[in-house]
């Protein structure tokens, strides 16, 4: 019998599975659909459990389930320089989450999404200062757009409310920008286990919102079944899985691209609220949303292909 040889709609799928760059852009998408939607979801659980204790549970445990993958799969449970993790740990998971989960309590899950995730649009800016990344004309052109989408959703006309969950998102994507710029500096130094990594800067991180709880917030939580799978989507799904794919893409993938799976995570969260909780953005907020989402559109559009 004669071989047929492949035609080109064969190879071309198979040639793109052995890009360097098809897994973790896999990995961006799939984090996208996950920590999207979860904005739904942690909105949901808020009426239910404090916001700090929330956000201690969610990070604390997938940290400790990672941990225990360590020795499962012949890695070493030593933890990686502590001059490096542990500011990794309070910029990646207790600022980012710690603030999120301030915003998220009085402001809309979809607003609230949008504005944490400029996260690439100050990463960008970061990028530029502290790794020498120029930036293109049109990325300051998508930063000035990005500036005026925050205004109409800050919206200082709305009240004080709508205003301090506006700025709790803002400070959650600048200090997670921080620590992927802390990573991407230091974390050349060191040969480190992506596992160890992950797990260790969520446990320190964790433990210092579990800190932040303690001292301002009194524990609050109603164990209701939707509580437990909210707490369940948290920990295992998006927590210990999405900082898993988070992580990966960032080290595989150049600092802008990076950002594209932060597009589509405030989308999903955008339409998910809509759908699912019933919230319309209005005019001024809508506006702002769709000047942000056209910043970041144009941050990944560069001057070569």
């Amino acid at each position: 019998m004669s071989s047929i040889p492949d035609s080109p709609a064969v190879i071309a799928p198979r040639s793109a599975r052995h890009h360097p760059y098809f897994w973790p852009l896999v990995a961006l998408l799939l984090l996208g659909l996950l920590w999207g939607y979860n904005w739904v979801v942690m909105k949901g659980g808020l009426s239910e459990i404090a916001a700090l204790w929330f956000g201690a549970l969610r990070t604390i445990i997938p940290a400790v389930l990672l941990l225990l993958l360590l020795p499962a799969t012949g890695r070493s449970l030593r933890p990686p320089p502590m001059h490096y993790v542990i500011p990794l740990g309070l910029l990646q998971t207790a600022g980012f989450v710690g603030f999120m989960m301030w915003a998220l309590q009085t402001g809309a899950a979809g607003e609230t999404a949008v504005i944490v995730f400029t996260m690439p649009l100050w990463l960008m800016l970061m990028a530029h200062v502290v790794l020498h990344e120029r930036l293109t004309r049109r990325q300051w052109l998508a930063l000035g757009i990005a500036g005026m989408g925050l205004f109409f959703m800050i919206a200082p006309w709305r009240g004080h409310l709508a205003i301090g969950a506006s700025l709790f998102a803002v400070l959650s994507g600048l200090t997670w920008a921080g620590g992927s710029i802390w990573q991407k500096k230091f974390g050349r130094r060191y040969r480190l286990d992506l596992l160890s990594v992950t797990a260790w800067q969520m446990l320190f991180g964790g433990f210092a919102i579990l800190l932040a709880a303690v001292i301002l917030e009194p524990w609050h939580a109603e164990w209701t079944s939707h509580l437990l799978w909210v707490l369940f989507y948290n920990i295992v799904p998006a927590g210990a899985l999405g900082w898993l794919l988070w992580i990966y893409a960032l080290h595989n993938l150049p600092t802008r691209i990076a950002g594209f799976g932060s597009l589509l995570i405030p989308s999903v969260g955008v339409l998910g609220a809509w759908i699912q909780l019933g919230e319309r953005p209005g005019l001024f907020e809508l506006i702002g949303i769709i000047l942000i989402l056209t910043a970041l559109l144009l941050s990944l559009i560069s001057r070569r292909n």
